[in-house]
């Protein structure tokens, strides 16, 4: 056959295969259903031996004839053969699909979950381990997968320039907020804004004060510390608020504010605002009142408002959302005439409307949502007055352009916005370095206190109570009014004093069920990142771009826990978590908490932290790196001014004994390697400033901060590694990664009196410039794997119930489920769910918060003897009790020694008989000792 098929030529080897092609076709035509299962098994079986007989080279000529057929195949294809082959495939795989039972379903999902769970692992092997064998020859930078790229991606809605890893709606959310462009500022505040020149540098060093000059409202805050040095920043505690007064002065008061405005006289206004601010030069002064008068239209405004003011009886009145009749509310971004108002005393006024007088000496704080709120207070940034945010805002649907009615744009999408880098354009918000500082604490101060205000004047009405006693009043006189506590600062409130308590409770349920952590990682930004110096615009510093810092560590970030936790490079990970702070200099550093499924051993210790300076000869590039970024101080004696030092000793315990080999001891950290120069240690000089001078001073392995090779070479920043060496320090450890942001120490009423949590919140925390972009970019302060599941322990009837006056009744009558009762539940129905405890459940059932049920899982493991049932790494933690608190104590222990009870009941009951008490129940169990 073979030598005649060799001898045929090419037009009579294509009859004879058309000519097959039709027998086959008239074959199969006269199959019936039977014949073709017959032959097709057939077909399969012969494949399948056929191809058990490959070898690999057998198989990998077959693939690649495959392949090439198919490509040639394909390319040959014209666009209809394309569309039809590929319906043709969407219509099999439908038909196919549509044929499936559950289980075949599962395991399709399951195979694809897999496979791209194996895909996405593949991309991070090539690091694994690595930690242990760094090598100073390995190229380390140019990989895609380290190296964050350039800020080049573009939003395909409104222009943002981004890098390629953050997420699609971080600028606009996705095309749902438009906001009116900011039109670039005329001269000669876009000179003044350029960095170019002295003067411009002059001013740039102190646009703060030359805002201050021009603002029509004051600044207030409870304290303000603006800190200086190597990373300035802006910070405030406590509230922010905004004030305007009266539109002329009381009689022998200076003009101030708003009031130097209408003077009267321009050479007078300069010379007032000079006075008012030291600091600032005439001429700039000068030319910078021309432009506001020229185009900021609430002077113009406020000028003809006083102008009409007919007596004192009349108050000028400014609304807080109105926009101009007939007109869109997305073209609107402009005050017009008829939105200030002379009105006569009297009148009713929306409580968020600004109601100027014409002489008084009162104070009226303006609202945060008024849409003036920004222009009067940063007048320089929004010069013809533009809109900030306020409650009319609409979102916009991507698809049509058009406003959606009824969803309403927030106020961190709204700043998120502004705060964007976008291509053909130059957005001077960026350039205004410490105004901008200062504008994005007022600003986030902003969103911040909208949430609290919303939390304050809705939760109000919202009680909670357990269900028993709420039943019994309701039953006894049928009011609500008078029931319940009030809720004030909840847990769900990110930052908040319990958010923190919660973070650190599920850090000891790592602890608890995976034992230590392995290792303690700090890593804090580098503000002479390329990513950073790239992006700067001309004649700016780091310290001038927060919203660069925070990008870029945030893209940093993510990078570092993959190759920690997908790259294995100290092992496979178990669990990991972290935590963000800004503290002291303003730079973002991250606490990191790794467990290792493999522990680290202590003769591995010094193959990944070291403590020594790299030799530079052999490894010159690591050495650069470590000088610059790993170099505790110094401090003591050499520099008794180092922000370390209290009492003459440093807090840290710098210098550090020199040791010839690594020591682990009780303390919580192991004291490194640390070889002195006659040992093989390296000495380096470094210069540093001390006392306004620059010093050179010697160093040596005394003064480095533990670091790993690896992570230092890969992220060239200040990377603090901790190997965790015993569990007496694991207690601190979580309390200090979930401690949160800078907090105020502030002293409370006296016993008797109302506590406001919000209040006491607002007093106490520090907001920082860096601070601020992090949470209006809305990225996370806190990240953990695997999850941890909170489960609720009750009294039967005990369970909190939220609720409202008026629906009060609907929650006596059917009191919603907790994760205890729905445990019940569960174990009533699901075989397998009866041989568990009450905290296994997470592990292989999801927590349904809307439905307030149990579901079995769909991914996971299998486990062995229910192949219906998926295990995950999921962690529960079931609330504390006290002691005090016996019966709902007893029923605690109970639930970790009884499975699968069904009710209250069953929990009391041990061996057929019912207890009177959950404590007798337990000591029919052994809980319990007796003390003699």
């Amino acid at each position: 056959m073979a030598v005649i098929r060799a001898a045929e030529s090419l037009e009579r080897g294509q009859d004879r295969r058309e000519e097959d092609r039709a027998r086959h076709a008239a074959s199969r035509a006269a199959e019936d259903s039977e014949d073709r299962r017959t032959r097709l098994d057939g077909q399969r079986a012969r494949q399948a031996a056929s191809r058990a007989a490959e070898g690999s080279e057998d198989t990998r000529t077959r693939l690649d004839g495959q392949r090439a057929r198919q490509a040639a195949s394909r390319a040959a294809e014209g666009s209809e053969d394309t569309r039809t082959r590929l319906d043709g495939q969407r219509a099999r795989q439908a038909a196919s699909r549509a044929a499936e039972n559950p289980i075949q379903r599962r395991t399709r999902s399951e195979d694809q979950r897999r496979r791209q769970a194996a895909s996405r692992a593949a991309q991070w092997t090539f690091m694994e381990g690595e930690a242990f064998r760094y090598g100073p020859a390995n190229n380390y930078d140019s990989h895609p997968q380290l190296y964050i790229g350039q800020m080049s991606d573009v939003c395909s809605y409104c222009n943002a320039l981004k890098w390629h890893a953050e997420t699609r709606g971080m600028c606009c959310s996705g095309g749902k907020v438009k906001l009116p462009e900011l039109q670039p500022p005329p001269e000669p505040l876009k000179s003044l804004m350029s960095g170019t020149t002295p003067e411009s540098k002059h001013f740039l060093d102190n646009i703060r004060k030359y805002n201050s000059c021009f603002q029509m409202t004051s600044f207030g805050m409870s304290e303000k510390m603006s800190d200086s040095g190597f990373m300035p920043t802006f910070r405030v505690q406590g509230q922010v608020y905004h004030r305007v007064g009266s539109l002329l002065p009381p009689s022998n008061e200076e003009h101030k504010f708003l009031q130097i405005y209408f003077m009267g006289d321009d050479r007078k206004e300069v010379q007032q605002r000079c006075k008012n601010m030291p600091g600032v030069r005439q001429d700039i002064v000068e030319k910078l009142q021309r432009m506001v008068h020229e185009h900021h239209i609430y002077v113009d405004l406020f000028k003809t408002a006083l102008q009409r003011m007919p007596t004192d009886q009349y108050k000028v009145l400014i609304r807080a959302d109105m926009k101009p009749a007939g007109e869109h509310a997305r073209r609107f971004n402009e005050p017009v005439t008829n939105e200030v108002a002379v009105v006569i005393a009297g009148n009713d006024f929306e409580k968020r409307d600004i109601v100027l007088e014409k002489k008084n000496g009162q104070l009226q704080r303006v609202s945060e949502t008024h849409r003036s709120y920004d222009a009067l207070q940063y007048p320089l940034i929004f010069w013809k007055g533009e809109d900030g945010y306020h409650f009319l805002i609409e979102q916009t649907d991507p698809t049509t352009g058009m406003a959606v009615t009824g969803k309403k744009v927030s106020a961190m999408s709204f700043y998120a916005y502004r705060i964007m880098v976008r291509t053909g354009a130059v957005n001077h918000i960026l350039q205004c370095r410490q105004l901008f500082h200062q504008y994005v604490v007022d600003m986030y101060a902003k969103i911040e206190s909208e949430r609290l205000s919303f939390l304050r004047y809705n939760q109000k009405k919202l009680r909670v109570d357990e269900y028993i006693h709420l039943k019994d009043a309701i039953a006894n006189d049928g009011r609500a009014d008078n029931l319940g506590q009030l809720v004030i600062l909840p847990a769900t409130f990110t930052g908040s004093p319990r958010h923190m308590h919660e973070y650190t409770q599920d850090a000891m349920t790592y602890v608890r069920n995976h034992g230590r952590p392995d290792l303690f990682i700090t890593f804090t930004c580098n503000p002479k990142w390329r990513e950073i110096q790239e992006e700067l615009m001309e004649g700016q510093a780091p310290s001038d771009r927060h919203d660069l810092l925070a990008r870029v560590f945030r893209q940093k970030l993510i990078k570092l826990v993959n190759i920690i936790t997908k790259s294995h490079v100290f092992g496979p990970t178990r669990c990991w978590m972290y935590s963000i702070e800004w503290q002291k200099r303003g730079l973002p550093h991250a606490h990191i908490l790794i467990w290792l499924k493999n522990k680290i051993k202590a003769d591995q210790i010094d193959s990944v932290i070291s403590a020594e300076l790299p030799d530079p000869e052999r490894d010159p590039r690591l050495f650069e790196i470590i000088i610059k970024t790993m170099i505790h101080g110094p401090c003591g004696s050499i520099n008794p001014n180092c922000p370390c030092m209290e009492n003459k000793k440093c807090t840290k315990r710098y210098p550090k004994q020199l040791l010839h080999d690594t020591e682990t001891g009780d303390d919580g950290y192991p004291s490194y390697r640390r070889r002195s120069s006659e040992d093989g240690g390296i000495k380096a000089k470094i210069k540093m400033r001390i006392n306004n001078s620059i010093q050179e001073i010697e160093i040596d392995n005394k003064w480095v901060v533990p670091y790993c090779p690896l992570l230092s070479r890969i992220f060239q920043a200040h990377i603090n590694v901790e190997y965790c060496n015993s569990v007496k320090s694991i207690k601190y450890i979580c309390k200090y990664v979930n401690k949160g942001s800078d907090q105020a120490v502030f002293g409370l009423g006296r016993d008797g009196t109302s506590v406001d949590e919000i209040s006491n919140y607002q007093l106490g925390r520090y907001i920082s410039s860096n601070e601020a972009v992090w949470r209006i970019l809305d990225f996370p302060i806190h990240e953990r794997y695997p999850t941890v599941v909170h489960l609720a322990v009750h009294l039967e009837n005990g369970q909190r119930i939220y609720f409202t006056e008026d629906n009060v009744h609907e929650k006596v009558n059917e009191p919603p489920r907790t994760t205890l009762t729905a445990f019940f539940l569960l174990c009533q129905k699901d075989d397998f769910a009866k041989t568990l405890l009450y905290c296994d459940v997470p592990k292989y059932y999801t927590w349904n918060a809307s439905e307030k049920v149990f579901k079995r899982r769909v991914q996971g493991t299998a486990v062995l003897g229910y192949p219906d049932v998926r295990e995950g790494d999921a962690l529960s933690r079931v609330y504390t009790v006290h002691p005090n608190n016996f019966e709902c104590f007893f029923l605690r222990l109970l639930l970790y020694a009884v499975r699968g009870p069904t009710l209250f009941e069953a929990l009391g009951t041990v061996n057929g008989r019912i207890c009177a008490t959950f404590r007798e129940a337990c000591q029919l169990h052994g809980l319990l000792e007796d003390d003699q």
